[in-house]
């Protein structure tokens, strides 16, 4: 795949590992943005939807998008550097950040400031709903239900912490797309499908109204940066090696999925 010889790395190589499933919900936030101009690239053309023979011009349109036209004129014809795309989406939700660090490290506060907002919004029957759903796949120990407990859990990285992700991706794409993402394919992640549509899901539905997107761009760039955060974490946890699924547990010996064998 050689679609485009703009390349960004924090973006294109999380994109260009992901599957036609992962990047449909990216495909669909551009194409909300009336100066998209994704679909009429001839890769899109020959190829839709089979989204991973053009995920380098996804990039490429999600970083245009991150600017405006007459600013990427002045950058060689192509938007910010993602890093940038991300602080500034980081300023927009009001997320604590440092521009020095990483993008991984700033996509985190930005979910971090997501979830804290939602579970402080939230009683404690809520928060302890969500917490036993998570512990029913498996390997959580008990703990409280306060919000400080949760962003434990999300700061330690692994399964966890891509699951409450996915919990807040979900929701995005249900009220930008109208829809949720794909998960009929992974079992272990359908269980806890009650708190993706449950009082989480309603907490952040409160969040994403009171965002002020003034500025139709924001409308793509906060979905997009959120979902991409999601699949660097999909990226970063546990993965079955033969059908990728996501493993809920380092103390799992076979994936729930398709039964093969998880090595030690």
């Amino acid at each position: 795949m050689n679609n485009t010889d703009i390349f960004d790395k924090d973006i294109n190589p999380v994109l260009e590992i992901a599957s036609n499933e992962d990047l449909e919900p990216l495909v669909g936030y551009l194409k909300k943005k009336l100066s998209e101009t994704l679909t009429v690239a001839e890769a899109y053309k020959l190829h839709e939807p089979t989204h991973v023979e053009y995920a380098d011009l996804i990039a490429k349109e999600i970083r245009d998008m991150g600017g405006n036209s007459f600013a990427n004129m002045y950058r060689g014809g192509q938007g910010p550097s993602y890093h940038e795309m991300v602080c500034d989406v980081a300023s927009k939700i009001k997320a604590p950040y440092n521009k020095d660090k990483d993008v991984e490290y700033i996509e985190n506060s930005i979910l971090e400031t997501i979830l804290t907002k939602a579970l402080d919004d939230m009683s404690d029957a809520d928060k302890a709903k969500i917490m036993e759903e998570m512990q029913g796949v498996g390997g959580l120990s008990k703990g409280g239900i306060a919000t400080s407990a949760f962003i434990t859990i999300f700061r330690s990285g692994g399964f966890y912490s891509y699951q409450l992700t996915l919990i807040i991706a979900n929701q995005i794409a249900r009220l930008v797309l109208g829809r949720g993402l794909m998960l009929a394919t992974n079992a272990t992640l359908m269980r806890t499908a009650s708190v993706l549509t449950g009082p989480i899901g309603w907490a952040i539905t409160g969040i994403w109204t009171a965002i002020d997107l003034a500025g139709p761009s924001y409308k793509v760039t906060i979905p997009c940066v959120i979902h991409t955060a999601m699949l660097r974490k999909k990226l970063n946890a546990l993965q079955c090696t033969e059908c990728n699924a996501v493993i809920p547990d380092e103390t799992v010996k076979f994936c729930p999925e398709c039964g093969n064998k998880i090595a030690a």
